[in-house]
């Protein structure tokens, strides 16, 4: 096994690890300090696996980069025309006449994240920034006080079975002064972090939502580029779904379309893909696909707790950024600027610790002073409940919301959060409509407007190796069985967005099993995070593995 050593390792190259190495090489040089910093990203290359909306507002990088570099950002195009509609189920839709709070989008830009953060990872090279793609990790590395030192990287040429095969290859081991977890949404190895730290101690749980995305070529004239359109209401029911749609017209005759949903709903059978695909069949979005064809599609889950399920996120040596420590504005519908004024931060406090060659739990604490002086806070910490009240269903959410709005955050009757997986009923217990029922003719794909979820695998691009370890682990095949199967029927089959979970039932016996399709997986983490009984943990499957997005 293969050991290495550096100053700084980031996990993961979206926008918060490549805003950490920028300000951190930076600050380093500004100090006459030479350290080594090595960021390493699972993906086959950066971008391949970032999928965002995007509209993102875009001061936060003149605190970043030079003016030059500020100039150089790849937006796709300013924003223009923005609304915000409530779709109806008659096929109507009430445009409303202002903007709700927060949800303004002057002078934000369109985007494709992916591409932004290809242009980031050129400008850390430059520093001296060393970037190492397909390396997936495995595990985290602590010393014997458990304090964090490393990683492992995924071991390689092992079969299905756990079997070394002849092109075995053992991971490697980076040792780290500071090591800094930018792996997004319910990272894999700073979950692990988490909770063996108990850092989410006295917190709300962390709830997510699932973004399901596709990017059309349309013909001319079907939207114009920087025009932004936010949707609620159908094809979800108010109280029991929460999100809404949204449609960003971008250049060269593209069109980004999507659906939100929290994973916070009830019904077992509910799925986030066919609801995207029923929206996608209201006139209000189907006028401005006519015509046209589907690029690429994907999908990605979102922290959407808030400032209250935020963990504590330094600890000795390590610290947390970005969507992986719950740094996203539900009320804005954005994070990416959150994320890079994380990684800001947190270069600062390791600087600092660098120079000093203090990088315990104390030294790294300039961290949340940072933070808590930042923007980061000033958003959040107003909206810290904005997202709980919200299942309170669009009227009486929305107003305390409101209450929200004058009391700096304040509000009396706040709903419980619970985990996602906790808030998922048994078959048996959900008494209304289920979604497969009230959609059930509208779940026949024509391949033209809607599509399966096959469809959209291929549009992700997704590969694996398929003979490694499945890399999604049923953690009680027995409970599985006995519950996931027979009193939530496989609830996972319909949250997957990407047809992984199938459910197979023996012609002869009419048993019931569990069929894994890993070589599909988009790397939502939606399994790790709604699977009843929390069924389900997603771990990584190779590096290089997975989607491989281009303008996601």
């Amino acid at each position: 096994m293969d050991n290495i050593s550096t100053d700084v390792l980031i996990v993961g190259g979206g926008p918060s690890g490549l805003a950490t190495a920028i300000s951190l090489a930076d600050k380093l040089k500004q100090r006459g300090e030479n350290k080594k910093i090595m960021l390493i990203e699972k993906g086959s290359s950066i971008g391949s696996h970032i999928l965002s909306g995007a509209v993102i507002r875009p001061q936060v990088f003149q605190h970043l980069l030079t003016t030059g570099e500020f100039d150089g950002i790849p937006f796709d195009s300013i924003v223009g025309a923005d609304e915000v509609a409530k779709l109806n189920d008659n096929d109507t839709q009430i445009v409303l006449p202002f903007h709700p709070p927060y949800m303004s989008n002057e002078g934000n830009y369109i985007a494709s994240l992916g591409q932004v953060c290809k242009y980031l990872a050129t400008l850390a090279q430059d520093r001296g920034v060393e970037i190492y793609t397909g390396f997936a990790v495995d595990s985290v590395v602590y010393d014997s006080n458990n304090k964090v030192i490393g990683v492992k990287t995924k071991d390689t040429g092992v079969d299905h079975h756990g079997v070394k095969q002849k092109n075995f290859q053992e991971g490697t081991t980076v040792n780290a002064s500071i090591t800094v977890f930018a792996e997004g949404t319910r990272g894999s190895a700073v979950k692990t972090v988490i909770e063996k730290l108990n850092l989410d101690a006295g917190k709300n749980p962390q709830i997510y939502s699932l973004g399901v995305k596709e990017i059309w070529s349309i013909p001319e004239g079907n939207i114009k580029a920087g025009e932004v359109k936010h949707t609620f209401g159908y094809p979800l029911r108010d109280k029991e779904e929460f999100g809404g749609g949204f449609i960003y017209g971008m250049t060269e005759n593209r069109v980004a379309v999507g659906l939100v949903v929290g994973l916070d709903y009830q019904d077992p059978s509910f799925d986030v893909h066919a609801a995207m695909q029923v929206w996608k069949t209201h006139p209000y979005v189907s006028k401005i696909l006519e015509g046209g064809s589907v690029l690429e599609a994907g999908a990605k889950t979102l922290p959407e707790g808030g400032w209250n399920s935020v963990p504590k996120y330094y600890a000795d040596n390590m610290m947390i950024v970005g969507d992986s420590a719950g740094f996203l504005s539900t009320a804005r519908l954005k994070g990416v600027h959150l994320a890079v004024r994380s990684g800001i931060c947190a270069a600062t406090a390791a600087a600092e610790a660098l120079v000093k060659n203090d990088t315990s739990k104390a030294s790294l604490s300039r961290y949340e002073e940072l933070v808590n002086s930042s923007s980061i806070y000033t958003e959040l910490y107003p909206i810290r409940n904005m997202r709980a009240v919200m299942q309170d269903g669009m009227l009486l959410g929305g107003l305390k919301m409101g209450v929200q709005l004058i009391t700096g955050g304040a509000c009396l009757m706040v709903p419980k959060v619970e985990d996602d997986y906790i808030t998922t009923k048994k078959i048996n217990e959900f008494s209304i409509q289920p979604f497969n029922e009230r959609f059930a003719d509208k779940l026949e794909y024509d391949k033209k407007l809607t599509f399966d979820k096959v469809t959209t695998v291929y549009y992700s691009k997704a590969m694996h190796d398929e003979i490694q370890p499945v890399h999604l682990v049923v953690n009680n095949k027995e409970q599985f069985n006995s519950s996931n199967i027979n009193e939530y029927g496989l609830a996972e089959a319909s949250m997957c967005p990407a047809e992984v979970y199938e459910l197979h039932v023996d012609k002869k016996s009419g048993n019931k099993s569990l069929r894994i399709h890993a070589e599909n997986c988009v790397h939502c983490k939606t399994c790790d995070i709604k699977s009843p009984n929390s069924g389900i943990t997603w771990t990584t499957p190779y590096g290089g593995d997975g989607p491989d997005y281009n303008f996601m």
